[in-house]
């Protein structure tokens, strides 16, 4: 729909009531916008439509498929694809107490190696934090998620 900042965000949501309550915030605030159900259609418009940024959930379907979804993505032979930003918007780190952007690396990983994204934001956010992640995030799409926030 309304594309006035020049900005389109891939919703990649399996909830249609949750989609569409992001799509409605972000149109609002000028953004164009794409919905995807799940992690597969949500590839294949990150491929051929090349958003600005891309909002995630990670339970879907398939159980944890944004996290397969991060990595595919991550893993593309397409630089324009592999480096799209990412926000996860998501509930699992305080409904399974999970963890998601260790601030110290393990033997694997380096910190925020195992899950590469720019924000992680709960479901419980405020439309206003993540507009403003939103906005961080496209004024600086190359930065990893940072402690801070």
């Amino acid at each position: 729909m309304a594309d006035a900042t020049g900005k389109t965000i891939l919703i990649v949501e399996d909830d249609p009531d949750a989609a569409d309550a992001l799509q409605i915030l972000l149109e609002n605030e000028g953004y164009g916008t794409i919905l995807a159900s799940d992690a597969p259609s949500g590839l294949e418009a990150a491929r051929s439509k090349k958003p600005s940024l891309i909002v995630l959930d990670v339970m879907m379907p398939s159980g944890t498929e944004g996290f397969h979804f991060v990595w595919d993505l991550r893993k593309d032979t397409d630089p324009e694809t592999r480096d799209l930003p990412i926000i996860v918007l998501t509930a699992i780190q305080s409904a399974a107490g999970l963890k998601l952007h260790p601030e110290k690396g393990d033997a694997d990983y380096g910190p925020y190696e195992y899950l590469p994204v720019q924000a992680f934001l709960e479901k419980t956010a405020s439309s206003a934090e993540l507009v403003g992640t939103i906005e961080r995030v496209l004024a600086n799409p190359k930065q990893m998620h940072d402690a801070g926030k």
